[in-house]
């Protein structure tokens, strides 16, 4: 077993042998492997603590920066609250110290209850469970061994882990596939459930059991998965549905797709280490590696030639994969999948025509540009990564890009919300038929900063009053993507005081405040009502005004054409009153300002003049205050927007816009990750304001003066004779800052490592311009 090996990050610890369903698909218990009988039923202590120890030992000799640990069986669950204190307990003592664990379970569901989900809060432990769908598909394989069904028992476990003080231990569901099934069914029952990820699992078999194949046809699995495929993408893909995303290409791949090297290790209950599970399907001992955690590491482990031959890419694959136009999508498929007697695992898999067909089909039915639902999963992110890069003050493009991505699958969360509640629709059909012809279309009409808070509004109609709260924005943002892309067609769209928005394009006023208005989009016009309340809007932006047509503005800056938004009812989300529209003369003066502002950002802190170019789209005119002349401002729901006051020099306006942005990518990444423990309502004293702040108002200001002492100390290298002095001010504003929220014990681990590493960059700042 000479040789080099590689990094294993990945580790299924078998800590309870035996199982309380009796599932017919089960490779565990009723495939070929039956070496589950001579098992311990429980993991011992000691042996606990001896796999904990060979996978702290490899993370550290190895440098790994995380390591993932699934708990599994037969059902982890009968190990009981107690057990699984102590294994928990043990995998955290012995592994944290030298990387970051991400601990992960996979179960039935069956035993889950309050006290078991409050111990996997308390631990991160994120629990995947097995669910297939509907009462008659999960009761088709997921039973009891007396017959009798597990489906109220499981999505009552479900129901647990949505709960908002459980839901962070929420990972997602396994749905293994029966053809038999109903997929549109299945498909509703998933989502039902509202989970962060669902994988999709194909039956386990091999050329000497095949898969059941009802019926002629040559690829029922993908003509079953198509129908999923379709239902999936028609609803904007609101749920992330592993399989199709790794069949992608560029989708990263899976243990199943793809040819990334394998890096996964068993450890039974006994302590044997084991190549992948998947192989018990395959032949009696196939899984066995006849090596243990008490005498042999994971080096020695990874050698193994079963595990080897997983390293090896293309080059392990039979020749008729190695020679298939789509190898490095499918990557000859699950290994387990490819066993033939007399050949082995070198074979294409038993499923091939299946996948072939599959990723055709993903090909010819894109999902949106997006990033799953569940915005980032935060056991399988760079958490770490990109914090530390936002850190540094600006952070880079590609966290930029991560950030308004995320932000985009939450407008799209909130648009699937919004057609729930609103049931079936021509302008939802529209949006979708716009999306499969024009997908980069209806992208830019999500973007826009306003659209989400149109969406909340209309969803949050417990803080809403009045005919507004019922506006549904739905149809006005089919009609501006059918307007953008050229699809003809017709809607009836609410309004709002008279007036129809259309995200990116502009604000139409209608002769009468009629509450609807049927909108026909033609190739060069829209069209809104008709005889003497008709409105007739050209598309070409150099046709003559048309009347009560109030078109978006935009300008061009340096990083591409930035929008003056002066039109949009739902800008109004700042705290600061907005001013109405400008005249033309107004409007260009802003642009030109906003233009040359951009410009000294990218004089002086080119940086951040990247993470701006990135995601800034629009920009909201304050009204002007005499008393309050520098005025800016960012929404938690508007991401890509800044509001501030157009009488600004392009200097002044470079800082607000330096400053806001940052409160822009800070309020994003607290969409994703809770960086201040919640509840804690403890005020703290900062230098820039006379009242005590919250913790999370601190760590906004601290991020925000980040910024700004970067932009002062840049000026302060050349000819600034007022800089020096505005870059030690914030640079103390920003230092006590955040030592004041480092004592405060209000952040939570990874809040505190992000200051911590915001501190650091701050004073490597103060060497770099001392």
């Amino acid at each position: 077993m000479g040789g080099s090996c590689r990094r294993i990050s990945q580790f299924v610890l078998k800590v309870h042998s035996r199982c309380d369903l009796s599932c017919d698909h089960c490779y565990v218990y009723q495939h070929a492997d039956q070496t589950w009988r001579g098992r311990p039923v429980r993991m011992a202590p000691a042996t606990v603590r001896a796999a904990a120890r060979r996978v702290a030992e490899h993370a550290r000799a190895h440098g790994l920066p995380v390591v993932h640990v699934v708990l599994h069986g037969g059902e982890p669950l009968l190990l009981g609250a107690a057990g699984l204190r102590e294994v928990l307990t043990e995998l955290r003592t012995t592994i944290t110290p030298w990387t970051r664990l991400d601990l992960r379970m996979q179960t039935n569901g069956v035993l889950l209850d309050e006290e078991l989900c409050r111990l996997f809060v308390e631990f991160d432990v994120r629990v995947g469970v097995s669910f297939d769908g509907d009462r008659a598909a999960n009761d088709r394989h997921r039973v009891f061994a007396h017959g009798g069904s597990s489906y109220d028992q499981v999505r009552r476990a479900l129901a647990l882990l949505r709960r908002p003080e459980h839901r962070a231990s929420y990972a997602g569901i396994l749905c293994t596939v029966d053809v038999r099934n109903d997929p549109d069914r299945v498909y509703e029952a998933l989502r039902a459930e509202s989970p962060p990820r669902v994988d999709l699992l194909l039956p386990h078999a091999t050329w000497d059991n095949p898969p059941h194949r009802p019926g002629p046809g040559p690829t029922p699995y993908a003509d079953w998965l198509s129908r999923l495929h379709r239902r999936w993408t028609d609803d904007g893909c609101p749920i992330s549905i592993r399989m199709f995303e790794a069949l992608r290409p560029g989708g990263g791949g899976s243990e199943a797709f793809g040819l990334a090297p394998a890096d996964l290790l068993v450890i039974e209950a006994d302590g044997s280490w084991e190549q992948a599970d998947s192989l018990k399907t395959a032949y009696h001992g196939a899984a066995d590696t006849g090596l243990d955690v008490f005498g042999h590491s994971v080096d020695e482990v990874a050698r193994h030639p079963g595990v080897a031959v997983r390293q090896d890419g293309a080059a392990g694959l039979c020749a008729t994969c190695r020679a298939c136009p789509v190898v490095d999508r499918c990557g000859g498929g699950l290994y387990a999948h490819r066993w033939r007697a007399g050949t082995g695992f070198d074979n294409p898999s038993v499923y091939c025509p299946d996948l072939l067909r599959l990723i055709d089909i993903v090909d010819s039915r894109p999902p949106p540009a997006r990033v799953s639902a569940a915005p980032v999963d935060a056991g399988s992110a760079p958490v770490e990564a990109l914090l530390d890069d936002l850190a540094t003050g600006p952070g880079s493009p590609s966290t930029l890009a991560l950030l308004a991505a995320t932000q985009l699958s939450i407008t799209r969360a909130l648009l699937g919300a919004c057609r729930d509640r609103s049931g079936p629709s021509a302008a939802w059909e529209l949006l979708v038929a716009v999306e499969q012809a024009a997908p980069e279309i209806v992208r830019a009409v999500l973007e826009h900063p306003f659209v989400r808070p149109a969406l909340v509004w209309h969803l949050d109609r417990s803080t809403s009053s009045g005919a507004d709260a019922t506006v549904d924005p739905l149809p006005a943002l089919a009609v501006a993507a059918a307007a953008r892309a050229g699809v003809p067609a017709t809607v009836r769209v609410p309004t709002r005081a008279g007036v129809v928005a259309l995200p990116t394009l502009g604000t139409v006023a209608l002769p009468a405040p009629l509450p609807t208005v049927e909108v026909t989009v033609r190739p060069d016009e829209i069209r809104l009502g008709s005889g003497s309340a008709e409105r007739t809007i050209p598309l070409d932006p150099l046709a003559s005004p048309s009347a009560g047509w109030s078109p978006t503005r935009d300008v061009p800056v340096p990083g591409g054409r930035l929008l003056i938004e002066d039109g949009d009812p739902y800008r109004d989300c700042y705290g600061e009153t907005v001013s109405s529209r400008l005249t033309p003369a107004a409007a260009l003066a802003f642009g030109r300002t906003l233009a040359e502002a951009l410009r000294v950002v990218r004089r002086d802190v080119p940086a951040h003049a990247a993470t701006l170019d990135g995601g800034l789209r629009a920009a909201v005119p304050l009204a002007h205050d005499p008393a309050r002349p520098l005025r800016s401002a960012t929404a938690r729901h508007a991401f890509g927007a800044v509001s501030i006051t157009p009488a600004l020099d392009p200097a002044t306006m470079a800082v607000l816009l330096v400053h806001e942005w940052q409160h822009a990518k800070l309020g994003a990444v607290l969409d994703l990750f809770d960086l201040v423990e919640p509840g804690r309502d403890a005020l703290i004293r900062v230098p820039w304001r006379p009242d005590p702040r919250p913790p999370e108002g601190v760590l906004q200001g601290v991020y925000a003066h980040l910024a700004v002492t970067q932009v002062w100390q840049s000026r302060a290298m050349v000819d600034d004779t007022e800089a020096p002095a505005h870059a030690a001010r914030f640079l103390a504003w920003t230092r006590d800052g955040a030592d004041a929220l480092l004592a405060s014990r209000s952040l939570t681990e990874p809040g505190e490592r992000f200051v911590g590493q915001l501190r650091r960059a701050l004073e490597e700042t103060c060497v770099g311009s001392g």
